[in-house]
């Protein structure tokens, strides 16, 4: 089974910008409470779920679209003050 390169850089992109929030947080550079944090693993999730999608690949699917889903549900719910 060969990917194309194109499809590499972009799996590679998304996992690098899960990586980024992943290591600015554990770095204290980001914190998980703000946008950015869960943008990027938006971003990066929603990335390696369409890449899962083809071939079909259940578990990294069902990874990837559930972490892109809390992500997106952390961005939109209010924050306390």
């Amino acid at each position: 089974m060969s990917i194309d390169l194109g499809r590499q850089l972009f799996s590679f992109a998304g996992a690098m910008l899960i990586l980024v929030a992943y290591i600015g947080h554990q770095l204290g550079w980001m914190s998980a409470r703000r946008a950015a944090y869960n943008v990027l693993n938006a971003i990066g999730s929603v990335i390696l779920a369409w890449i899962a999608l083809h071939p079909f690949q259940l578990g990294f699917v069902v990874l990837e679209a559930t972490w892109a889903v809390i992500s997106v549900w952390a961005l939109v719910l209010p924050r306390p003050a």
